[in-house]
């Protein structure tokens, strides 16, 4: 059987299979995405962990290398690369392209958690992760400012609102909030006095953690009735630390403004960010590998007025990059 005599005895649907063909490869060219190269989002994990106060080297040696040795027994972790920093720590790990991310994810957590028993007992929190690709660019870029609220407050209510808020964004991987620290009271000893009254640096970091903790209290009881004792040592303000009392000396209290400058202030001073001249919090928010960001910005941009209300008063959010 001859094919091509089919076509030549049917001239007129041989024309119109012909257009229909002309047509559906036109539209479909106008339809093909345009990329140099094809797009890969290789599952990439970034852990980090913070020591205030240590050096990059015990950043290294205490904290990185712990999580190191069991990040190793992950299965497909293809690349592995730490950097220490003072006070901190970055470790991220690069898996297989056909690892799930969300399974390496988990197995990343767990690995967190054999390793706590190896890290410093003074870590302030448990070394955390984010799924992200830290090779890319931010998606978007959000300032708090505000003409009577401090950046200190400003951080506290980014960190413990957008962040969260903003990871629950479906397409977000990592929200990362600078341009301040946490509210702090910070006190700065002073060495003559220190030496005046025969006071050692141990000595008050001592009275210190033992005056400012929050455990149970227990009961009172007698053959009727149980009472709970209730109360929070925990000191939230310089002016709760004013009447510490850090030892005694020739039968006289020595309290903590007697050798010490006790202030309200944050974590960490060396911080600051700036919008147009004036202090701000940015919140930097990166997407999750393989999500589309066009539709990302948009989910995150529809939430926008729903966070500002709940912000403090006069707290305002704009977006300083798109």
């Amino acid at each position: 059987m001859n094919i091509s005599a089919t076509f030549i005895n049917r001239p007129v649907a041989t024309t119109l299979l012909t257009i229909a063909l002309a047509l559906a490869g036109a539209i479909s060219f106008r339809l093909l995405p345009v990329s140099p190269l094809p797009r890969v989002d290789f599952p990439t994990i970034q852990v980090s962990a913070s020591l205030p106060g240590a050096d990059p080297e015990t950043m290294a040696t205490s904290v990185a290398a712990p999580l190191e040795r069991q990040f190793g027994l992950i299965a497909g972790v293809t690349e592995m690369t730490s950097t220490s920093s003072r006070g901190s720590t970055s470790i991220v790990l690069q898996f297989d392209l056909d690892r799930n991310i969300d399974g390496a994810a988990r197995d990343v957590q767990a690995a967190i958690n054999a390793a706590r028993g190896y890290l410093p007992p003074t870590l302030t929190s448990n070394p955390n992760y984010r799924k992200v690709n830290p090779a890319e660019a931010p998606i978007l870029i959000i300032a708090l400012t505000s003409d009577s609220v401090g950046t200190a407050q400003m951080y506290d209510a980014a960190s413990t609102i957008l962040q969260q808020k903003l990871s629950q964004v479906e397409g977000v991987g990592q929200v990362f909030v600078g341009g301040s620290s946490l509210p702090a009271v910070r006190i700065d000893l002073n060495p003559t006095a220190l030496n005046k009254y025969g006071i050692s640096l141990e000595e008050v970091r001592g009275v210190l953690s033992r005056t400012n903790i929050n455990r149970p209290k227990g009961q009172l009881t007698n053959e009727t009735r149980t009472w709970e004792i209730q109360t929070n040592d925990q000191l939230h303000n310089a002016e709760q630390y004013q009447p510490l009392i850090v030892t005694y000396r020739a039968g006289a209290a020595v309290r903590l403004p007697d050798v010490a400058n006790v202030q309200d202030s944050v974590e960490d001073l060396r911080v600051a960010g700036l919008v147009d001249g004036r202090p701000a919090v940015m919140v930097v928010v990166y997407r999750e590998p393989g999500a589309n960001i066009i539709e990302t910005v948009d989910r995150v941009r529809s939430l926008l007025p729903q966070l500002e209300a709940v912000m403090p008063g006069g707290v305002k959010l704009s977006v300083t990059l798109d």
